[in-house]
């Protein structure tokens, strides 16, 4: 049974070539340095704020708590894509197999389903703040925090599963070109050589739940807390409410725009090397950006990280001495 499932006829492809970025030798050389540096620094980034927040008892808090979440989201979210893309960027056999698309593909939409999940829970969180500071300690305990966090990652994994159902048993024939420098929903449901109708209605209506309901959320709470915040009387005060989220909200900004850009649009478009771009900025530029935006803009992040990173090395020094 194991061999006719893998046996290849004109119905089925045991790997599909993924096309990336087409360019000159010496370009891919530069954009394999680029994107290399870029892919460590995001996880750099990333490691340090979680480090960060792991190590300073101020930032024992709910919104510090998600920020976690979300780094450590973001360093798995880049690690599913860009060791991939590096190989491809030197190597001339940018195949990729079945299984391997498929597992790169769950795991993809895994992140992003849950990205759109936690996003609207950190806005959440700063509308409880915001709103209703004098009851946040006790409707955003500790106990509601950690079912909000694990329950964006059951959402996101049952999700991409979901998907991933009726994705995968389409049939591919022959040896699939895929314009993309990954394996993502749309390019793929253009590479099948059957009727993908029913995969694409499932794909619209998760999508539709995942993106459209969180981005309500996100809509509604930043709604209230604008209200909220320009009822403050006195200017010193609407400006230390609104940086409090002025982070979050950019952070949102740049993801569901760079997101909905490419997934609002119909798979046809996936045609056009132009997409490619504009996936590069969500898939690479936004996670690199996301931790400088939050340490630009919040000063407990800025001072927690230098405190790590100035004040640990001398902290371990004089514990030493100390000790001896």
């Amino acid at each position: 049974m194991i061999t006719k499932v893998l046996e290849v006829d004109n119905r089925t492809t045991t790997h599909f070539i993924l096309l990336g970025f087409p360019t000159w030798p010496a370009l891919q050389l530069l954009l394999f340095s680029i994107f290399l540096a870029t892919y460590l620094l995001t996880l750099l980034e990333n490691f340090l704020i979680i480090f960060a927040i792991r190590s300073d008892g101020q930032l024992n808090k709910p919104m510090y708590f998600f920020l976690s979440h979300l780094s450590f989201l973001e360093m798995w979210y880049v690690t599913v894509i860009s060791p991939k893309m590096l190989v491809d960027f030197l190597s001339h056999d940018k195949s990729i197999s079945f299984n391997g698309c498929m597992t790169q593909l769950y795991f993809f939409v895994t992140f992003v389903c849950t990205e759109y999940i936690l996003l609207a829970v950190m806005a959440f969180d700063r509308y409880v703040a915001i709103c209703n500071p004098l009851r946040y300690p006790v409707i955003m305990t500790t106990q509601l925090c950690g079912i909000l966090a694990w329950g964006c990652w059951f959402c996101g994994l049952i999700t991409a599963m979901i998907k991933m159902v009726f994705i995968a048993r389409l049939h591919y024939c022959g040896t699939p070109h895929i314009n993309h420098y990954f394996c993502d929903i749309s390019p793929l449901l253009n590479v099948s050589c059957e009727d993908s109708s029913q995969a694409e209605l499932v794909d619209f209506f998760l999508a539709l739940m995942v993106i459209a309901v969180p981005l309500c959320v996100v809509v509604t709470s930043y709604a209230i807390i604008l209200t909220t915040i320009l009822k403050i009387p006195s200017a010193q005060g609407r400006q230390k409410a609104f940086s409090t989220c002025a982070s979050h909200l950019t952070v949102v900004t740049l993801f569901y725009s760079t997101t909905l850009f490419t997934y609002a649009r119909p798979k046809l478009m996936y045609a056009y090397n132009s997409n490619k771009v504009v996936s590069v900025l969500y898939t690479v530029i936004v996670p690199l950006l996301n931790p400088i935006i939050y340490c630009l803009r919040n000063r407990e992040v800025k001072a927690a990280l230098k405190k790590t990173i100035l004040c640990k090395g001398r902290g371990c020094r004089e514990g030493g001495a100390v000790s001896s």
